[in-house]
Order: structure tokens, then sequence, then C-alpha cells
């Protein structure tokens, strides 16, 4: 049995990687992926800290094994937790006003930053940039009080993501790493995180992309019927990650399925779209739930070229958990 400080450990760990590990393929058609990658993703894929090849040249020349905004953001609300709490959605801002990983004009971080008013609440967008940032809340709060936990990926989540499925996505995601924290089985996390994602949908009118409750319940069983399959079933078009409607639902349905953040990181890298935020989602919440399927040597690459200390983070979090 686990303690709540090692799943704490190994969710930040899990979302580190995958985030990394993701990058390589982030945007990428299948075809694309399969150009860059003819024998696919399995790990790092060249020295650490070069540039990515397909990056060369680019705005942001990203490289190998560095973390992206997925991991710098849950940094921000990882030490806004450590200062304060309650959490604020103003305190969230300030810190979100720092970070300078995918902050240009045309993402909703960077239309943030261009307000520079660190009060300002978003009543639209229904990304996944809510969800990918808050494992900090659901390692904090316990899933056994759960107003205190949605109330929590509220505030973490409005300074650019204030849509319904935007919300609720990351309710359910802050909900199910709570739920693994507590060494819940597979059948009650998932329970947990469709409850959390219920919880949080008062705080706005439905959004026209769909429900997270039923989109994940969907997911999840469809993924759970062909688990003996399951690469070939990541093959069709409702499994491609290039919508929010997908996104974080196949990132927890992974996660229960494989039960292994590994399995969850490469396969998540092989199929492109919004690859580092499923990577890092699922390798989470499967890393909370199985510590010993995290890669250490992939953590310690990302480590070497991040320096961001995560093991000191999540230990100060676990601390804190109510």
């Amino acid at each position: 049995m686990y303690t709540q400080v090692q799943r704490s450990i190994a969710c930040l760990k899990g979302l580190a990687t995958g985030d990394a590990i993701g990058k390589q393929t982030e945007t990428l058609k299948r075809s694309a992926v399969r150009q860059w990658y003819p024998d696919g993703i399995s790990g790092f894929h060249g020295d650490l800290g070069k540039v990515i090849p397909r990056y060369t040249a680019k705005r942001y020349e990203w490289r190998i094994a560095e973390t992206t905004d997925d991991t710098e953001q849950t940094l921000a609300v990882a030490g806004t937790l450590l200062d304060e709490r309650p959490i604020s959605h103003s305190s969230i801002g300030r810190a979100l006003m720092k970070c300078r990983k995918s902050n240009h004009p045309d993402v909703s971080l960077g239309r943030f930053q261009q307000r520079a008013d660190p009060d300002f609440i978003c009543y639209e967008g229904d990304g996944c940039g809510a969800a990918m940032r808050v494992a900090p809340i659901g390692i904090v709060y316990s899933c056994r009080r759960m107003s205190d936990l949605v109330e929590g990926v509220l505030q973490a989540s409005i300074s650019t993501h204030g849509g319904q499925f935007g919300i609720c996505a990351a309710a359910s995601f802050a909900g199910a790493v709570s739920a693994a924290i507590d060494s819940e089985s597979s059948d009650e996390v998932l329970n947990i995180a469709i409850h959390a994602a219920g919880e949080a949908e008062h705080f706005r009118t439905p959004s026209s992309i769909g429900n997270m409750s039923t989109a994940l319940r969907r997911m999840c069983s469809e993924l759970f019927a062909a688990r003996e399959e399951l690469p070939t079933r990541l093959q069709e078009d409702d499994c491609f990650p290039d919508r929010p409607i997908v996104i974080v639902p196949l990132a927890i349905s992974l996660a229960l399925v494989t039960k292994s953040a590994r399995k969850t990181i490469l396969l998540a890298a092989n199929i492109g779209g919004d690859a580092d935020s499923v990577a890092s989602i699922g390798g989470a919440l499967a890393a909370a739930m199985f510590p010993d399927t995290v890669d250490e040597g992939w953590y310690e690459a990302v480590e070497s070229v991040n320096r961001d200390n995560l093991v000191e983070t999540a230990v100060k979090l676990a601390a804190l958990r109510q």
C-alpha cells in the first residue's frame, strides 16, 4: 500500500513526464506522427536538451524532455496553494501572469496576460487548459469534501477557462486524482470523477459542445470494451484528441483502462493531437493510482532538463491534504 505522499509524488512525476514526451507529437495528425517517428514514440527521441527537430526555427524551440505550459501552470497552482488557502481566482491569476510558456496572443493564457488584470474572470472557454493544471487541487483537497474540492477547481479555472465543460473537465480530473491519492479502486475513481463533474455543472450554463460526465462515462465504457485491442481502437476518429469533448475524457479513460502511467503516456504520444495534455493528465492520474508504473528514467531526464524539483513540491502539497 502506497502512502498519500508517495502517490502525490508519483502524480507529479507522471504529469511532467507525460507532458514532455507528449510534446514531441503535439498537434500532429496520425500520418505526421508516423512521418516524424516511423517506429513510434517509445520515450525521448534524441539528445536531452536539444531542440526537438520539428520545432527547429519555430516561434519557440521546444527541447527534448522540456515540459510545457501544462507543467508550468500546474506548478503555478501548486505554489499558490502552498502560499494561500483557500485559494482565490485572483491569487491564481497573479501566478498565471508569471507563466511564460505558450502565452502568445492566440491562446487563452496569452489573452489573459494581455489584459494585465489578475482579477479577471472568464465566462467562456471549454478547452483543457484548466484541467491540465488542477492536479495540485486533487492532492490537497479530499474528495470526501467535494464542495471544497470543486470550489478550488473553480477558482483555479476561471482566469482563463470559464465555460461549463472546461470547469467540469477540470473538476473531473481533480476529483479522480483526489480519489487516487486516497487509494480508491479504479471503479471508485471513475465514479468520483463523474460525480465531481456533475457537482461543477451549476457554476455555468451548459456548453454547446456537450456534457463532461456523459462524455467521460461513454469514453471509458468504450475503451474498456476494446481494452484487448486498445491501440487499434485509438485509431478511430472519436478518439483523436483535437477537441475538448475528447481530450480529458480520453486522458482519464486511458489511465483507468491501462492501469499504467507508462502505457498511458505512450499511447497518448502515439496518437498525436493534443498529445501533451492527454499524456500529462492521463499520466498523472495513472501514476497516482499505480505509482510503480512511473518510468523513473523518464522522470530523471525531465528533472535534468527542467530542474523543477517536483518531488519537494509534491511532499509539501501532500502535507496540506485536508
